[in-house]
């Protein structure tokens, strides 16, 4: 992991989330100029920064800081998760019903 992997997981979830960076520094409640600085390793961010920009982009804290290998996103919306366990609800009746 180096501050590297922090900066450019950070822009890259930006511009994959196809957002401007005035528009992503509203809503994480920080200056544009901020989150320049953020994206292109000028500054570092607090953790409460941290914590918003993995709630905003739907990344673990691991991924956004560059602990977890980019090829392997855990990137999952809760929406996906609720149709993923109703589908395996689902699969679980119906293999009971075999039983």
């Amino acid at each position: 992991m180096s501050e590297r992997d922090f900066c450019a997981n950070l822009a890259r979830l930006r511009r994959e989330k196809g957002v401007s960076q005035r528009k992503a520094a509203s809503d994480l409640h920080i200056s544009q100029a901020l989150l320049s600085h953020y994206e292109n390793g000028a500054r570092e961010p607090g953790l409460a920064f941290v914590c918003r920009a993995c709630d905003y982009y739907g990344v673990t804290a691991d991924f956004l800081l560059g602990r977890t290998a980019a090829s392997v996103s855990p990137r999952i919306s809760p929406d996906s998760f609720r149709q993923l366990a109703a589908q395996l609800r689902q699969i679980a009746e119906q293999a009971e019903s075999y039983l």
